[in-house]
């Protein structure tokens, strides 16, 4: 089969040793061998940000980036205080759906999905509710590309000693985490970002006394996440059926994290992808959603050219080996995005370079 190289926001290209990894013999996920396993990626999943390792522990289910989210939601925002949620997209909007879902008092902060989140706005709204207890927002948010700056809504955080649920599927191993300085309670990610694991596997990562003294009764039976905890931190086992397969591919895609660097090379090799992606497209007179300081290292959103059907130009991109991703929402019918992710050499962005000029060069 033909290659393709995805420019989607995750699922990522995945290197050859972590498809491999999938291949290996059956496991049982109630076998003491998986039970180790777990144990393993919990570890290395938390020594991912070293400054996290004392203070945090990682529960990882089956599911997607979107479970992983719900389940801390789910399990760390309180019953009998409010979360602020800080939205400037479809997935902190999300998470104010999934507090509705799970009657827990919220009040969402809604901005504009081109703007950075209003942190003076949301310093009156904490003045208004002193029943706010927990902040819920995105890090990467990637209906646009934004990295959300999590200095200050962080710095709000702890001034105000509020606990920090984030949503960090699409920025953990790429971009800064501090806990501290944030006032961090919880994190939830993905393996198939910029982990470049397989999907299937999520994970969060919360502080210790968050695991050893639960602060509400769950609201789910899949994603109480006090069960998971005491399940792969007790035994090694899960209360549920794990996707197999998967950790495999995380613990390989973990293993060549840490042997390539870590997060802050990992950074370094998007950053130098994204500039020359940039490149490429503004020589073709292709503009930007948002300034360049404004987006993350992961991904970035463009407008297309006047006159160009993005069904037509996604199509052009896959019959070259590319799959880039539509805008969402509003911008469904005039952006594209490309990420940056996963197993991507300086061919393939040579041989992008071309199918840009191919696609796009007749509207310039």
């Amino acid at each position: 089969m033909k290659r393709n190289i995805l420019l989607n926001p995750g699922p990522v290209t995945l290197t050859e040793r972590v498809r491999k990894a999938m291949i290996r013999d059956d496991w049982c996920h109630r076998e003491p061998e998986f039970a180790e396993l777990t144990r393993e990626i919990n570890a290395e999943l938390v020594r991912v940000y070293p400054d996290m390792e004392a203070d945090f522990s990682a529960v990882m289910m089956t599911g997607s980036g979107t479970s992983a989210v719900e389940a801390m939601l789910a399990s760390f925002a309180p019953d009998s205080a409010t979360t602020l949620v800080l939205a400037n997209g479809v997935y902190g909007e999300r998470m104010a759906k999934m507090l509705a879902a799970h009657r827990k008092p919220y009040v969402m902060l809604r901005g504009g999905w081109a703007a950075g989140v209003d942190v003076d706005e949301a310093a009156r709204v904490l003045g208004r509710h002193p029943e706010i207890t927990h902040v819920a927002t995105v890090h990467h948010e990637t209906t646009t590309g934004r990295l959300n700056d999590l200095d200050a809504i962080g710095a709000l955080c702890r001034a105000g000693n509020l606990s920090l649920l984030l949503d960090g599927v699409s920025s953990f191993a790429a971009e800064a985490i501090d806990a501290e300085a944030w006032n961090l309670a919880g994190v939830a990610a993905t393996a198939n970002k910029c982990l470049h694991g397989a999907p299937g596997l999520s994970f969060v990562i919360a502080r210790n006394a968050l695991w050893s003294d639960a602060q509400t009764e769950a609201s789910s039976v899949y994603l109480d996440l006090q069960a998971y905890y005491a399940g792969q931190h007790g035994d090694g086992y899960s209360p549920f059926t794990q996707a197999v397969p998967a950790a495999f591919a995380l613990q390989a895609a973990l293993i060549e994290l840490r042997a390539g660097g870590g997060w802050t090379e990992r950074r370094r090799i998007y950053q130098q992808r994204a500039r020359r992606i940039n490149e490429e497209l503004t020589s073709l007179n292709i503009r930007m959603l948002l300034k360049e300081k404004e987006y993350s290292c992961v991904l970035r959103s463009y407008f297309l050219p006047d006159g160009c059907d993005y069904r037509v130009a996604h199509d052009a991109f896959k019959r070259a080996g590319f799959v880039i991703y539509s805008g969402q929402g509003q911008f469904s019918e005039n952006l594209f995005r490309l990420a940056n992710m996963g197993a991507i050499g300086a061919d393939d962005l040579d041989a992008l370079a071309g199918a840009c000029a191919d696609i796009f060069g007749p509207y310039k």
